[in-house]
């Protein structure tokens, strides 16, 4: 990374609120939440690694999507609940650094990681009978290698280019974690090489990712369409509605922080669409994966029962 130009040593979360007994009650909140999402996405990961029934392209790509979440919420959940309950809101340059860096890389990755489920399914729709063959398990740990390289190689560019900004003002952030618009608010100077950066990032993390998963979809229904019953159109289609409704959230909320422009960033609105995708998602995902799937289901129903036997 480039020479850090600063000249604050350590940055103020504001939070959420002042009142001693709302952040007792929003740590409970937040605490649930975690443990929440921890216990879901590790149930579903061992799912797909013991139950044979999961191997396959699919789970393979759920499973790495939990991996994601678990250390996606660790990222910032844990924090949140110390500033809840701690008089000490501050948070020094090099965590704020690191919780950037990492958030980063594991949002990227994930977006590009959606991308390649996207691909999974128009071949599952399209070439089901080929589907194991053109979904090999080399081409599947490609796409999800794929996924994380890029995440964090876009993540090493953007957190190099925000963290050597020039903090000379206020270190004050009014938000829960070290989020990108409250940090820029912060900087004095920001030149217009950084505007570039940005866009650059917002072009090949979101903007990139969401043309691919349209294209997908599109073949999707052009396949779905060839189908000569509406059963068959009907179960063709339903094999999609996790992902899209996974897509639909999480696209939805981030383009909503970082696809407007700064004029019309208001921190109480976006605060709370932040909190939607950084703490509610990585614990909605295994229950949207789940719930309307039957071989998941079976899988838990399977491992409940050598639990009980044991």
């Amino acid at each position: 990374m480039k020479k850090v130009n600063h000249t604050v040593s350590d940055f103020i979360l504001v939070g959420f609120t002042k009142d001693p007994i709302i952040q007792l009650v929003l740590f409970v909140v937040f605490l649930l939440m975690y443990c929440t999402t921890v216990l879901g996405n590790i149930t579903l990961i061992t799912l797909i690694c013991t139950d044979s029934r999961l191997y396959t392209a699919m789970y393979f790509f759920i499973g790495n999507l939990s991996f994601l979440d678990i250390w996606y919420s660790t990222v910032y959940t844990p924090k949140i609940m110390l500033t809840c309950i701690s008089d000490d809101k501050s948070i020094s340059f090099a965590g704020c650094l690191a919780q950037f860096f990492f958030s980063a890389g594991l949002a990227y990755s994930e977006c590009y990681l959606l991308a390649a489920m996207a691909y999974d399914r128009y071949v599952a729709i399209s070439k089901p009978l080929l589907y194991a063959q053109s979904m090999s398990p080399r081409l599947s740990s490609y796409l999800v290698a794929a996924s994380y390289t890029g995440g964090f190689i876009n993540s090493i560019i953007i957190t190099s280019e925000t963290f050597t900004l020039n903090f000379c003002g206020d270190n004050v952030i009014d938000d829960f974690f070290c989020d990108l618009p409250p940090l820029v608010k912060l900087a004095c100077g920001v030149k217009d090489s950084y505007q570039t950066v940005l866009y650059f990032i917002l072009a090949s993390n979101v903007i990139t990712p969401t043309l691919l998963i349209l294209a997908s979809y599109l073949f999707i229904i052009a396949a779905i369409l060839r189908i000569q019953s509406n059963q068959g159109r009907l179960k063709a289609f339903s094999t999609c509605g996790s992902h899209l409704t996974a897509v639909t959230l999480y696209y939805g909320s981030i383009l909503f922080i970082y696809s407007r422009p700064s004029s019309s960033y208001s921190l109480e609105r976006d605060k709370m669409v932040s909190l939607f995708y950084t703490v509610a998602m990585p614990m909605l995902n295994p229950m949207i994966y789940s719930f309307r799937n039957k071989d998941v289901k079976d899988a838990l129903k399977k491992m409940r029962d050598r639990i009980r036997v044991s």
